[in-house]
């Protein structure tokens, strides 16, 4: 499992956090909002943008009744047509140009999830540094084929797939020409809760296909994306929105500026926690010695005066015997006078 590059970020299992931004719909519709969902981002440290590339009628057919009627109750949108919601969903393909410029003057990667073969054509154009595949398309094998025939890192959610289906996907990439890939552990509901999340998944999965693993999030909050990372997970993808309160397509599984700021600093502290299995004082910590507990002479003590619970405590500090030997010297006489505060050592029996 080697390490690789998207653009000038390296993802790798010794590598921090690769944070995405999600835009998705969330620009409702304003390419002036959609510039400052990217300002947004860079603000909040994101190293990552990501946009959808489709329109109405590249996903769906202008239909109504049956499945193309979203009727689930629990659905965040219930009762809409597939078609009118993808055309209030989907990003202009004439924004792309201008969104990513502006996106690569803050210094953020741009790319985006193409979701047929037209897209990737369209999006090739535009030099995107890698391809996002979705869980909706994960099992779409001639749009996984055109993908990985660009030779670009590929990032695929792994949401409504069983393990055949990824083995399946993954093959399809691998022998179509993708070298570079990240997983992404996924649950494709809207938003997910923290009990159907299983970030468990994410060390099997690597072990499984082999490669890097990440998190497509959609649970609310940052504390699923932070574990994740603490599992293995080294991409974190995120919804991503101004303000939930303005309304839009995800928003309400969406995270605010100031949460994403949360989610780069908290995810990128929880890999430098990872550390290494580690025993003992460590350099930084050998200054702290001084404050364990040690016996200590709390009562004069005259020379021949045997040592009792009341002129012998373990406190701190801890410059004297090791607690472990507290109950080896009551009984004992003292070698010579000690004044209260002395700390026990061997020279004093």
């Amino acid at each position: 499992m080697h390490d690789f590059l998207i653009g000038d970020r390296m993802i790798g299992v010794n590598q921090k956090p690769f944070v995405i931004a999600e835009m998705s719909g969330n620009h409702n519709q304003s390419i002036d909002r959609a510039f400052a969902i990217i300002d947004a981002a860079a603000d909040s440290g994101a190293h990552a943008v990501k946009l959808q590339t489709y329109t109405p009628d590249t996903m769906t057919i202008q239909s109504s009744g049956g499945l193309f009627n979203i009727d689930d109750p629990d659905s965040l949108w219930k009762g809409r047509n597939l078609y009118d919601l993808y055309k209030e969903a989907h990003t202009p393909w004439e924004w792309h140009a201008p969104l990513f410029e502006h996106a690569r003057k803050r210094g953020l990667l741009i790319f985006s999830t193409p979701f047929d073969e037209t897209a990737v054509d369209f999006l090739e154009g535009l030099n995107v540094a890698a391809y996002k595949i979705a869980s909706f398309e994960n099992t779409d094998a001639p749009l996984l084929k055109k993908v990985a025939a660009t030779g670009k890192p590929v990032i695929m959610s792994t949401g409504l797939a069983t393990l055949s289906d990824l083995d399946q996907a993954v093959n399809i990439l691998r022998s179509n020409g993708c070298k570079d890939l990240v997983l992404l552990k996924c649950t494709s509901t809207y938003p997910a809760t923290p009990e159907n999340t299983n970030l468990v998944t994410i060390p099997h999965m690597q072990q499984m296909f082999e490669c890097h693993i990440g998190l497509s999030d959609h649970t609310m909050g940052i504390g699923a994306a932070v574990a994740a990372v603490a599992l293995g997970a080294r991409v974190i993808e995120k919804h991503f929105t101004l303000n939930r309160a303005d309304g839009g397509v995800d928003s309400a599984f969406s995270i605010e500026p100031h949460e994403l700021a949360s989610l780069v600093i908290e995810s990128e502290r929880a890999f430098l926690a990872l550390g290494k299995v580690q025993y003992g004082v460590q350099e930084v910590e050998k200054k702290s010695l001084r404050f364990k507990r040690s016996v200590y002479v709390v009562k004069d003590v005259a020379a021949g005066e045997v040592f009792t619970s009341e002129n012998l405590r373990v406190i701190r500090p801890g410059d004297g015997l090791t607690p472990k030997y507290y109950e080896k010297f009551l009984g004992k006489q003292a070698r010579v006078a000690l004044k209260a505060g002395t700390p026990l050592n061997w020279d004093t029996i």
